[in-house]
């Protein structure tokens, strides 16, 4: 693969390629990793064995953009990888809907390539890093069913705010899925009139009342035209999840203590989640597998690692202690 200096500077890389899905289609994904301190087109510097990877998947209508989050998992051992995912971020094509996926099962193919590649990094002789799956509200879900749908590549499995359920309960979600269904079977690309809310982009923006700096392309403020195929398809998958995903690795479910999701800006929206009903998905989480830990964050925003720093400082702290209890307990202490 071709690696290229990335657009977060020198200390990330990124490569672009293409994977084609089961349906035949070729799609553009694009694979960053975090390389502190190293050249162009180099491998990772070889440290002691056990080797240890993580591959994080971003949001809906988003991409990667979080060096601190990058630098707390190498600075525990780890070698960072983030995927923007196709119509997304450093993915998105001309003339091609922002955000879109017909399937979320489309994004298959560019996850296993992803993880490919990253195992491809280490010697022959070091066999495969042990690999940890983690993903960001409808990123999330897709690493959910991901690893439900391909068990034995994951290890552990980091979910930070995924979207599990529509607000309130299942019957939200029946109801739309029938609403939604016919429209998205004939035209899957027609656009919903939904109302348009910046308060999560808001939040966290620098342009706005949050620290972080943004690219409005990649992360749009009112987020890409929501599409009746897209819905469709992440409403199937909240359905696989109602049903169980019997995950049988560790799970780590992290979430604010509280939702804000009114029609207008509150400051509460500052220190909750603007975006989910938190409360339904800690339930929903509990479909996830056997062995899932849930993390409840007070003063959280929607992605509990853009919060305000002590806030997040608090979630870094919970997500250290769960890695040295189930990650690095089961493979030894480097």
């Amino acid at each position: 693969m071709k690696w290229h200096t990335d657009i977060l500077g020198d200390d990330f890389e990124a490569c672009t390629y293409q994977a084609t899905g089961a349906d035949g289609l070729e799609r553009t994904a694009t694979l960053v990793r975090h390389a502190p301190n190293r050249g162009p087109e180099r491998p990772p510097v070889p440290r002691p064995l056990p080797r240890r990877a993580i591959l994080f998947l971003h949001g809906w209508s988003d991409y990667f953009f979080n060096v601190e989050l990058a630098q707390f998992w190498t600075d525990n051992g780890f070698e960072f990888f983030a995927l923007d995912m196709h119509n997304h971020g450093r993915s998105l094509q001309p003339d091609t809907p922002g955000g879109f996926v017909a399937d979320l099962d489309d994004y298959d193919a560019e996850i296993g390539k992803a993880i490919g590649i990253i195992g491809s990094l280490w010697p022959e002789e070091a066999g495969r890093p042990s690999l940890t799956l983690m993903g960001h509200s409808t990123g999330g879900l897709v690493a959910a069913l991901w690893v439900s749908r391909h068990p034995g590549v994951a290890a552990h499995l980091v979910l930070n705010s995924p979207w599990l359920e529509m607000h309130g309960s299942s019957l939200v979600r029946r109801a739309a899925r029938s609403m939604v269904g016919p429209l998205a079977r004939y035209r899957p690309e027609a656009v919903l009139r939904l109302p348009e809310r910046g308060f999560y982009w808001r939040s966290i923006s620098s342009e706005a009342e949050g620290e972080w700096t943004l690219d409005n392309k990649y992360r749009p403020p009112m987020a890409f035209p929501v599409r009746a195929g897209w819905l469709r398809a992440v409403l199937a998958g909240h359905s696989r999840v109602a049903r169980g995903l019997r995950i049988d690795i560790p799970i780590l479910v992290l979430l604010s203590g509280a939702s804000q999701t009114g029609m207008f800006w509150t400051e509460a929206m500052r220190s909750t989640d603007a975006v989910l009903d938190v409360n339904t998905i800690a339930i929903r989480a509990m479909a996830l597998g056997r062995s899932v830990t849930l993390e409840r964050i007070d003063g959280a925003l929607h992605d509990v690692f853009l919060s305000p720093a002590h806030v997040r400082a608090d979630a870094y702290a919970r997500l250290s202690r769960w890695i040295r209890g189930y990650i690095l307990e089961e493979g030894g202490k480097e």
